[in-house]
């Protein structure tokens, strides 16, 4: 049997590269991380060193296959809106990024993510497809601090502590748990604060050295030093004045003090815009490249040869620095499995023994549809329209053009499948019920059929690529990359109050990628559900919860204003002058954490393993939590704390922790959540360290930022 799987493996390199190496040191895993990187960079040559601070390392001299990287926020992007058709190449689509967030669901996050990277192994190791690459740009953890930001689709929301969780987990999924090779490799991005896509290319987000610690470097720290992730892009913008592509923070925290090993990644064209729009170095590109290099980049997207080597022709950079910073991306080709041929890999398999498409696998589809359900944020259920009675219904009328679409963003791949809401609407009603579609109120067409049926369902929303060329956006409250939204409000708002003015039963269903302020719809529209795009399973996701065979619980990750007024300047990055549920001081729409369920659940019971948490504690806070409804469902528990004398600069509350928690009706949990002392600490801008504030706190718990339930109060001490 070992001769057998040895064969196999010498077989399996063979067909992907081409190539049986003699056993050199660097393909030896056996022999220590460290020693088979100094022998493969030993070996190398200068032009082969040089290459390797590109894209793609590959050093086919030496037979080491290129790792290739791929998008892969919510789902494998080789084909779709941004790579038009190509041929052969399904991929299975999940929620946005945005919806995804909105399941607060850790577990369910790192199992979509363990799926998204075991289908994309797949693709790159099948004989079929020969696809993809093995390093992942996902995830996206920028803050979410404005919902006008086009790229508000890629995140998981505005709260540095949610996300910072969410992605801990999504990280963990794509490199897998083996304790010596990765499945695939997770890059974030991108570094650092890039939420305005007009002037990304050279404006500057400025703030305190807190804010750069307590939130919008926190996810990232978070994602190195427990999600295990080695890789990061950094973003278009400056930091405080200098470009992010060469801000000392690179090197100085990121590498140094949080232990970044592996890639430093500039993002496409960056090179070329840190002389162009940030007008750096007087059009000296070896002198960008060297400053680059020194600030820790270790790979350029954009063409940077020529100016490489004229930065060591002029001893700018030493041919030293060029290995130290391929060493980092080397080293992840080595967890991927790409320089040796070792047994123990356990990924090394994946679509050559398991020949069998993932996609077209039933317990795909029904990952996809548990993500896409959980995503589902019930806004409004008024007299308890939803959910419906299929029984006591014969008509019912489907309204709007995205009830007839599933779209894709330009972050989505080209799904195996597809189900609309119409589909799903007609699949659900059976014979038993007759629907009727219209697109529009042309001719006041969406009154007559809303008139004629006993229920309205009415879809609406964004398109993700405003289904326009590349920074045009027809809709002006519409976005995506490169393009702010520039206004919040719903153009197809007056869709909704129309047939909810003909029709008592009518069921608003927005299928957007970020907030809009319905004020009017909310006002007016009996039941509204939010949920985001690109899942293949949107439609049975909006039958279920709407057919009650599934209780929504999922919650919202941004602050919803009311008015576009309530927001400070698009570029004031300092999230303390009312951005965010922390520093909101305006009523919201819909708060940060809201979302309805069709049960009612009661929260008692109150107790604190300590009233005082010092450094190395950690704060255990247990409650009972009921079911006290009549229908299974999920509640989405939240803790917050507060200071309870603070100035301004001081957040409101801050989440804390949190759990989704599935009951049946009736039934009662103990809940018990977990808040270590690191996470009450404050950044000490005197001090420059993270320290414990001796203060009283206020600890609230309840099922959204504003609805508490339970409060009590604790003390922190250093």
């Amino acid at each position: 049997m070992k001769t057998h799987r040895k064969l196999f493996f010498t077989l399996l390199i063979a067909s992907t590269t081409g190539i049986i190496h003699a056993q050199n040191v660097f393909n030896d895993p056996a022999v220590n991380e460290e020693q088979r990187l100094d022998d493969l960079i030993a070996r190398m040559t200068l032009d082969e060193k040089v290459d390797a601070l590109g894209n793609n390392t590959q050093v086919p001299r030496l037979g080491i296959q290129a790792s290739g990287s791929v998008e892969g926020l919510h789902g494998i992007v080789l084909g779709g809106p941004t790579y038009g058709d190509r041929a052969n190449t399904p991929t299975t689509g999940f929620p946005q990024a945005y919806g995804l967030g909105e399941t607060w669901d850790t577990d369910l996050l790192h199992r979509v993510a363990t799926y998204i990277s075991t289908e994309n192994r797949y693709l790159f190791q099948n004989a079929k497809y020969r696809k993809s690459g093995l390093i992942m740009w996902t995830p996206n953890v920028d803050l979410g601090r404005d919902p006008r930001w086009g790229r508000t689709e890629e995140c998981y929301g505005e709260d540095a502590f949610l996300t910072s969780r969410l992605a801990v987990a999504f990280i963990k999924g794509i490199q897998g748990d083996h304790p010596k090779y990765w499945r695939n490799a997770s890059l974030m991005k991108h570094f650092l604060s890039n939420s305005n896509e007009y002037g990304r290319t050279f404006s500057s987000s400025n703030y305190s050295d807190k804010l750069f610690r307590e939130y919008y470097a926190y996810p990232f720290y978070k994602g190195v030093t427990e999600g295990g992730s080695q890789a990061l892009m950094t973003a278009y913008n400056a930091y405080n004045g200098t470009p992010c592509i060469m801000h000392p923070v690179l090197r100085n925290i990121v590498m140094k003090e949080w232990g970044l090993n592996g890639t430093l990644l500039t993002d496409g064209g960056a090179f070329r815009l840190l002389l162009s729009d940030h007008k750096r170095f007087d059009n000296d590109r070896a002198a960008a490249a060297a400053a680059c290099i020194k600030a820790g980049i270790t790979k350029f997207l954009d063409e940077y040869k020529d100016a490489v080597y004229e930065a060591l022709h002029r001893k700018l950079i030493s041919v030293e620095d060029i290995e130290k910073a391929i060493r980092g991306n080397l080293r992840i080709s080595l967890k991927l499995g790409l320089l040796d041929h070792a047994e123990d890999n356990p990924y090394a398999a994946i679509g050559v023994t398991d020949t069998v498409a993932p996609w077209s696998k039933p317990e795909t589809k029904a990952l996809v549809r548990e993500a896409t359900l959980k995503s589902v944020v019930l806004l409004k259920n008024k007299d308890h329209l939803l959910p419906l009675d299929r029984h006591k219904i014969k008509k019912i009328a489907v309204i709007g053009q995205r009830a007839t679409e599933v779209l894709q963003d330009w972050y989505a791949g080209k799904p195996f499948y597809t189900v609309n809401v119409l589909d799903a609407i007609r699949e659900e009603a059976g014979s038993d019920i007759e629907v009727r579609y219209v697109k529009t109120n042309r001719m006041d067409s969406a009154r007559t059929v809303a008139a004629w049926a006993d229920v309205a369902i009415v879809c609406v929303g964004n398109h993700p690529t405003c289904d326009a060329g590349w920074e045009q956006a027809p809709v002006i409250s519409e976005g995506k990359e490169a393009v702010d939204r520039q206004s919040l409000q719903l153009d197809q708002e007056d869709l909704l109050l129309q047939v909810a003015q003909t029709n008592p039963n009518t069921i608003g269903v927005l299928i957007s990628s970020f907030p809009y302020a319905i004020n009017r719809a909310n006002q007016t529209v009996p039941a509204l559900l939010h949920l985001t795009q690109c899942s293949q399973e949107l439609g049975h996701a909006v039958s279920d919860v709407i057919f009650g065979h599934y209780n929504p619980a999922g919650r919202l990750t941004q602050t919803w204003v009311k008015n576009i007024t309530d927001l400070p300047h698009m570029m004031d990055y300092d999230i303390t002058h009312g951005r965010t549920y922390m520093y909101f001081k305006e009523k919201p729409l819909y708060p940060f954490g809201y979302g309805l369920s069709y049960t009612r659940f009661n929260y008692s019971g109150t107790t604190l393993n300590d009233r005082v948490i010092e450094r190395g504690d950690t704060l255990r806070v247990c409650f009972n939590l009921k079911n006290s409804g009549n229908m299974d469902g999920d509640e989405v528990v939240q803790l917050y704390v507060s200071a309870r004398k603070h100035t301004d600069k001081d957040p409101i509350k801050q989440l804390k922790a949190f759990q989704r928690i599935s009951l049946r009706k009736g039934e009662t949990k103990k809940v018990e959540l977990t808040v270590p002392y690191t996470e009450l600490q404050v950044w000490d801008e005197k001090q420059n360290r993270f320290i414990l504030p001796n203060k009283e706190m206020t600890l609230e718990i309840g099922a959204s930022s504003s609805d508490i339930r339970l409060r009590t109060t604790f003390r922190t001490e250093e």
